[in-house]
Protein backbone atom coordinates (compact mmCIF):
# COMPACT_ATOMS: atom_id res chain seq x y z
CA UNK A 1 0.00 0.00 0.00
CA UNK A 2 1.51 3.30 -1.10
CA UNK A 3 2.27 6.00 1.39
CA UNK A 4 -0.78 8.69 0.15
CA UNK A 5 -3.06 5.54 0.49
CA UNK A 6 -2.54 4.98 4.04
CA UNK A 7 -2.86 8.92 4.28
CA UNK A 8 -6.19 9.03 2.56
CA UNK A 9 -7.60 5.96 4.56
CA UNK A 10 -6.34 7.26 7.74
CA UNK A 11 -7.91 10.46 7.03
CA UNK A 12 -11.43 9.40 6.35
CA UNK A 13 -11.32 6.85 9.35
CA UNK A 14 -10.50 9.54 11.91
CA UNK A 15 -13.17 11.68 10.35
CA UNK A 16 -15.64 8.90 11.33
CA UNK A 17 -14.73 9.17 14.50
CA UNK A 18 -15.34 12.74 16.59
CA UNK A 19 -13.42 13.52 19.94
CA UNK A 20 -16.20 15.14 22.17
CA UNK A 21 -16.05 16.11 25.70
CA UNK A 22 -19.13 17.13 27.50
CA UNK A 23 -18.88 20.43 29.91
CA UNK A 24 -21.38 20.37 32.76
CA UNK A 25 -22.72 23.12 34.65
CA UNK A 26 -20.38 23.41 37.24
CA UNK A 27 -17.16 23.35 34.78
CA UNK A 28 -16.35 20.13 35.18
CA UNK A 29 -15.82 17.83 31.77
CA UNK A 30 -17.07 14.04 30.96
CA UNK A 31 -14.74 12.72 28.21
CA UNK A 32 -13.05 13.27 26.37
CA UNK A 33 -14.06 9.92 23.95
CA UNK A 34 -14.55 9.04 20.67
CA UNK A 35 -17.71 8.82 19.07
CA UNK A 36 -18.95 7.82 15.66
CA UNK A 37 -19.76 10.73 13.01
CA UNK A 38 -23.07 8.76 12.30
CA UNK A 39 -24.29 8.15 16.63
CA UNK A 40 -27.34 9.88 17.05
CA UNK A 41 -27.50 12.72 19.99
CA UNK A 42 -29.87 10.21 21.97
CA UNK A 43 -26.95 8.10 21.96
CA UNK A 44 -24.68 10.37 23.54
CA UNK A 45 -27.06 11.61 26.09
CA UNK A 46 -27.29 7.48 27.02
CA UNK A 47 -23.59 8.06 26.96
CA UNK A 48 -23.56 11.42 29.60
CA UNK A 49 -26.23 8.89 31.89
CA UNK A 50 -23.74 6.06 32.09
CA UNK A 51 -20.57 8.19 32.52
CA UNK A 52 -22.63 10.80 34.97
CA UNK A 53 -19.91 11.44 38.79
CA UNK A 54 -21.84 9.52 41.26
CA UNK A 55 -20.46 12.29 43.39
CA UNK A 56 -22.69 14.91 41.34
CA UNK A 57 -26.01 16.38 42.99
CA UNK A 58 -29.07 16.49 40.76
CA UNK A 59 -28.05 14.50 37.98
CA UNK A 60 -30.26 13.37 35.46
CA UNK A 61 -32.43 10.44 35.36
CA UNK A 62 -33.65 9.64 32.01
CA UNK A 63 -32.33 11.25 28.25
CA UNK A 64 -35.28 13.92 28.48
CA UNK A 65 -33.47 15.06 31.36
CA UNK A 66 -30.64 16.12 29.24
CA UNK A 67 -30.19 18.73 26.74
CA UNK A 68 -26.99 19.25 24.84
CA UNK A 69 -26.32 22.20 23.40
CA UNK A 70 -23.07 23.26 20.81
CA UNK A 71 -22.66 26.33 18.72
CA UNK A 72 -25.22 27.61 20.44
CA UNK A 73 -27.88 24.98 18.93
CA UNK A 74 -29.75 23.24 21.04
CA UNK A 75 -29.54 19.43 19.37
CA UNK A 76 -32.46 17.26 18.54
CA UNK A 77 -32.32 13.64 19.40
CA UNK A 78 -33.22 12.14 16.24
CA UNK A 79 -30.04 13.74 14.83
CA UNK A 80 -26.71 12.09 13.77
CA UNK A 81 -23.05 13.82 15.38
CA UNK A 82 -22.12 14.89 11.87
CA UNK A 83 -25.34 17.06 11.21
CA UNK A 84 -24.99 18.96 14.45
CA UNK A 85 -21.44 19.87 14.10
CA UNK A 86 -21.26 23.25 12.76
CA UNK A 87 -18.02 24.16 10.44
CA UNK A 88 -16.97 27.00 12.01
CA UNK A 89 -16.44 26.26 15.46
CA UNK A 90 -15.50 22.58 15.64
CA UNK A 91 -11.70 21.86 14.09
CA UNK A 92 -11.26 18.67 12.18
CA UNK A 93 -9.22 16.31 14.59
CA UNK A 94 -9.47 18.36 17.81
CA UNK A 95 -11.60 17.79 20.52
CA UNK A 96 -15.35 19.30 20.53
CA UNK A 97 -16.93 20.98 23.66
CA UNK A 98 -20.73 20.14 24.19
CA UNK A 99 -22.46 21.81 27.23
CA UNK A 100 -24.75 19.69 28.98
CA UNK A 101 -27.99 21.08 30.72
CA UNK A 102 -30.21 19.33 33.25
CA UNK A 103 -33.77 19.82 33.73
CA UNK A 104 -34.63 20.54 37.01
CA UNK A 105 -37.41 17.52 38.03
CA UNK A 106 -40.65 19.05 37.85
CA UNK A 107 -41.95 21.01 41.12
CA UNK A 108 -44.02 19.09 43.25
CA UNK A 109 -48.21 19.97 43.00
CA UNK A 110 -49.40 22.12 45.14
CA UNK A 111 -51.55 21.02 48.44
CA UNK A 112 -54.60 21.25 47.97
CA UNK A 113 -56.25 23.47 50.88
CA UNK A 114 -59.33 21.52 52.78
CA UNK A 115 -62.82 22.62 51.59
CA UNK A 116 -63.34 23.88 55.63
CA UNK A 117 -60.44 26.08 55.43
CA UNK A 118 -62.14 27.59 51.91
CA UNK A 119 -65.04 28.42 53.77
CA UNK A 120 -63.89 30.03 56.57
CA UNK A 121 -62.66 33.24 54.31
CA UNK A 122 -64.20 36.59 54.82
CA UNK A 123 -66.46 37.83 52.00
CA UNK A 124 -66.48 41.13 53.25
CA UNK A 125 -65.35 44.16 50.90
CA UNK A 126 -64.15 47.61 52.27
CA UNK A 127 -65.07 50.26 50.38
Amino acid sequence: MSKVSEMVETTSASQDQLEIKFRLIDGSDIGPKSYPAAASVATLKESILAQWPKDKENGPRTVKDVKLINAGRILENSRTVAECMSPLCDAPGGVTTMHVVVQPPPPEKEKKVPNDLKQNRCGCVIL
